[in-house]
């Protein structure tokens, strides 16, 4: 099964933590921060930040990408053992991203229910939009879009 959370650099992988239990019922793609459990981050400040992937090694081998068994669709229960990326600069993830119409390399921050938004003046950049196709497009809320991940900085 290919990796449908981290998309690349194909030559490096990415470090996980998977030793914390998730603080909630939480979807993958989303941002957590990494503390004695994986909870919700819905700002890029508060902790340590990292994107919260799936167990692929929990999905049943009838599980499809294009319905309501689809992995990325699924939250973990609270309390379950969790995955999440560390996040490194120029590495490709998909991202939930908050409802917005967007343009590559669009810089984006942490916001509600750990998705991707655009970033304003004064706050934490970290992820710039990276989806292939048309520009600008315009997302509903909590679909998933491909991220190149910053060198965190302040806009």
């Amino acid at each position: 099964m290919p990796n449908t959370v981290f998309r690349g650099p194909v030559d490096r992988q990415p470090h996980t933590v998977t030793d914390r239990a998730v603080s909630g019922a939480l979807l993958p793609c989303t941002g957590v921060f990494i503390g004695a459990n994986l909870s919700q981050a819905t700002s890029a400040t508060g902790g340590r930040l990292a994107l919260l992937g799936i167990r692929d090694y929990y999905v049943p081998l009838a599980s499809s990408f294009y319905d309501d068994t689809d992995p990325l669709k699924v939250a973990y229960a609270s309390g379950d053992g969790g995955v999440a990326y560390i996040l490194e600069p120029g590495f490709i993830f998909q991202w939930a991203m908050a409802a917005g119409t967007y343009t590559r390399g669009q810089e984006l921050t942490v916001g509600t229910a750990g998705r991707l938004r655009a970033a304003t003046a004064g706050q934490i950049v970290v992820a710039h939009f990276d989806a292939a196709g048309a520009l600008p497009v315009t997302m509903l809320d909590g679909v998933l879009a491909d991220v190149s991940i910053a060198n965190f900085y302040t806009k």
